[in-house]
């Protein structure tokens, strides 16, 4: 299983049910091909920084995931489908970065007490 970020961007005017909706079709997509949700973070009305589909404010939610690639495609199709979604963005996020750094098979040792 693979650590993801994914950002959706909502219409701002949408009603909290409505997102919340979405939200819960696009885990349920995930979550039925084996992947697992870890955090579901909704950031609230934002200002872009430019026009956007002639909005100037939207509902920003991130969510974290780890899944395999093709349950991570499902979700990206279900959110790309979906005509509330203004935008949306899958990150994989290196292993490194989320704290599973790959060990050597085999660490030296050095001796002790020499």
């Amino acid at each position: 299983m693979r650590p993801y970020e994914v950002m959706i961007i909502f219409d701002a005017g949408l009603e909290e049910e409505t997102i919340r909706a979405v939200i819960d079709r696009a885990t349920e997509a995930l979550t039925a091909r084996g992947g697992t949700v870890v955090r579901v973070d909704r950031w609230g009305r934002r200002r872009f920084a430019y026009e956007l589909k002639h909005r100037l404010e939207g509902y920003y939610v991130l969510v974290e995931a780890n899944a395999e690639p093709a349950a991570m495609a499902e979700m990206d199709r279900v959110l790309s489908l979906a005509d509330e979604v203004l935008r949306h963005k899958v990150i994989r996020i290196a292993d490194r970065l989320a704290g599973r750094a790959r060990r050597p098979a085999s660490a030296p040792t050095e001796p002790t007490g020499v």
